[in-house]
């Protein structure tokens, strides 16, 4: 006896069909293969600019700022006012000094950050044992600057390489949001509580040019963090938009993003009426021209500018500027 409904016919696969399935699952393979690579590079990059950071880090305290007794703020400022109080070695003091922030980086940040963090302050701890760096120079103003400077960049490359090698910003993070004060606000009070016990244990001379150290190094940091470009978006709103789209992407080789927006409230009260609203982001240099051809098109088109950080995709890094 036949039963049909227990062994149904198995349908054979058509030639296209196996071609299909074999071109998906080649491309599933060269898929990761691609993101394996990929990874790596990116752990590569983060690796260089840690060691980076820690040999620029390890220069400007060795080189700069323990010859003249200067400090930082933050948790290198901790353990710098530490050292000249205790003379404990530094690269001791650091290490002891951190290890709370990394254990609440983990908790509020993640753990690749905070096994990134160990083996950073590890590696400047043991830069700071080993590593002989010469005194470059005691004069007292070249050392602020200049030992904020090389401080600041091995902080901010660490930053870049997933890390940190001072760990009050996670502090500064964890308060943040237990306080609803801002991060700002938080490292600020940190670092004037730092200074005025410098100035009472190391004399005012030096807490001086220690803040000098420090707005330096924040300077530098700030820089590497958020780069040479500043970026700025332009909202656009006017009812000649379709001229001064084409303008964006013809004359500035920028792309341009559009909203449907309506109307609300002026001088003549509520109006209601459809209109497009223009978006695009450009650099510093480019303001001027922008505006002079947006008055060429409409003198009387509303246009807001805001300042961006950074940027990622899209057509602003990849044409060149457009004089």
């Amino acid at each position: 006896m036949n039963f049909p409904f227990l062994d149904p016919p198995r349908k054979e696969l058509k030639s296209d069909d196996l071609q299909f399935a074999d071109h998906q699952s080649k491309y599933r393979v060269a898929k990761e293969i691609y993101l394996h690579r990929k990874s790596n590079r990116q752990i590569l990059k983060d690796v260089i600019l840690i060691i980076t950071g820690i040999l620029s880090a390890g220069f400007g305290l060795k080189s700069f700022l323990l010859p003249s007794k200067f400090i930082d703020g933050g948790a290198t400022g901790i353990s710098l006012l530490l050292r000249e109080l205790t003379q404990y070695p530094l690269y001791i003091i650091i290490v002891v000094v951190n290890v709370p922030f990394i254990l609440l980086g983990y908790r509020q940040i993640g753990k690749i950050f905070a096994i990134k963090t160990v083996f950073a302050i590890l590696g400047l701890a043991l830069c700071l044992a080993v590593v002989q760096y010469p005194t470059v120079t005691t004069d007292k103003l070249l050392v602020a600057v200049f030992g904020g400077f090389f401080l600041g960049a091995g902080i901010g490359l660490a930053v870049r390489g997933g890390c940190v090698l001072d760990g009050s910003e996670v502090l500064a993070i964890y308060l943040s949001r237990k306080s609803g004060s801002t991060i700002g606000d938080i490292i600020l009070l940190i670092n004037i509580v730092i200074f005025v016990a410098a100035a009472y244990f190391l004399g005012i001379n030096i807490a001086m040019y220690s803040m000098l150290t420090y707005i330096s190094a924040s300077k530098t940091v700030d820089f590497l963090i958020e780069g040479l470009e500043e970026y700025t978006g332009v909202t656009i709103i006017s009812p000649k938009n379709e001229e001064i789209a084409q303008m964006i992407t013809t004359k500035l080789g920028r792309g341009v993003t559009v909203y449907n927006g309506s109307g609300g409230y002026g001088k003549r009260g509520y109006q209601r009426n459809e209109q497009q609203i223009l978006f695009t982001v450009i650099t510093r240099l480019e303001i001027s021209r922008i505006k002079s051809e947006i008055e060429l098109i409409d003198a009387y088109a509303f246009v807001v500018m805001h300042s961006i950080k950074d940027t990622k995709g899209g057509m602003i890094k990849k044409r060149p500027l457009k004089m």
